[in-house]
């Protein structure tokens, strides 16, 4: 069963800003699913539509087969949501916060205690359970956000820039326990991210969306495919454009930087780059540094789009407050 299905959505806000321009999606059930795009390309929008928050203008949307419009409470069974903004009471410790939505999710007052704790110790929190949630870092309160959202056992987690503004260790720690979830439970996760590095380890299939639509689609290693190749990076001593000329057999693409740094684009770096080291050598160039740097997501963005997934959406500040409004009414 696909865990979401998605075909032809579309979402006009009042004012006729376009969000969401015919959207196609199937998530497999069991898998971890990212849409990666830049802000503005409608990732917010899509996530708001299948965690029934807005409706969509046209085309359909169901997780496990169930219509996000017309079948809304079925929909809202099934999964945990973990949106952007902080979702947590700041004056209430963590104890308390888990404890108010454990109500709110109508767990059995026998069992909220035992469930509160089991996620506490899940996601490492069992120290701070009776701090102020206003003491806690950015890394423990986005693990206590996420353990509020397992605690109906979802069998999807959908979750809205899981690890925005986090350093690199407290966004590992979140990772971490987010895997371990998804293979307790069998549990789907679906991760809206502008961080490439995140989509490409933790996702099985990435969907690059870009101004409401998805211009392509796949397992990250198939993506970064459509690169061509990879680079290789050289620092040498000696007059540049005369290694360039030696290194045209290697290359079609070799860029000069304004730094003098060489660049260039090899589909087997790994292989070629011994042999380039030692032809500039037997030529009399020094290789200062040398380094291979993959083929990345956002080198497929940007052959796609031609812009990068860091580059924001261009607008005016009233056109940004109109579409976050409209988001927050239903509009």
């Amino acid at each position: 069963m696909l865990a979401i299905s998605v075909k032809n959505l579309v979402k006009i806000y009042s004012g006729g800003v376009i969000a969401l321009n015919g959207i196609n999606l199937a998530v497999e059930e069991g898998s971890s699913h990212a849409i990666l795009g830049p802000n503005g390309a409608g990732k917010t929008t899509l996530i708001r539509i299948l965690t029934t928050q807005i409706k969509p203008t046209r085309g359909e949307a169901k997780v496990f087969g169930f219509d996000v419009v017309n079948q809304g409470n079925k929909v809202r069974e099934l999964i945990g949501y973990v949106p952007q903004e902080m979702s947590l009471w700041s004056d209430l410790t963590g104890y308390e916060n888990m404890l108010i939505y454990s109500k709110i999710y109508g767990i059995d007052s026998s069992k909220r205690g035992s469930i509160i704790e089991e996620l506490l110790d899940f996601m490492d929190l069992r120290e701070a359970a009776n701090r102020l949630v206003k003491t806690y870092s950015g890394g423990m309160i986005r693990r206590l956000e996420i353990a509020i959202a397992m605690m109906p056992r979802p069998r999807l987690l959908i979750l809205d820039e899981p690890t925005i503004g986090l350093d690199p260790r407290a966004r590992r720690i979140v990772w971490e326990r987010l895997q371990a979830y998804k293979k307790e439970r069998g549990a789907t996760i679906f991760f809206a991210t502008h961080y490439m590095d995140e989509a490409d380890k933790y996702a099985d299939m990435v969907s690059l969306i870009d101004r409401g639509k998805i211009v392509a689609e796949g397992a990250p290693s198939n993506l970064k495919k459509l690169i061509e190749s990879d680079r290789i990076i050289l620092k040498i001593t000696g007059n540049a454009e005369d290694a360039k000329k030696l290194l045209l057999e290697y290359s079609s693409s070799i860029i000069i930087s304004n730094n003098g740094e060489i660049t260039l684009a090899v589909k087997d770096p790994a292989t070629i780059l011994p042999i380039i080291i030692e032809k500039l050598y037997s030529r009399g160039f020094v290789v200062l540094e040398a380094k291979i740097v993959e083929a990345t997501l956002d080198d497929v963005f940007i052959k796609l789009t031609g812009r990068s997934i860091g580059e924001e959406e261009k607008g005016t500040i009233s056109e940004v407050m109109s579409v976050r409004r409209a988001i927050i009414r239903g509009g």
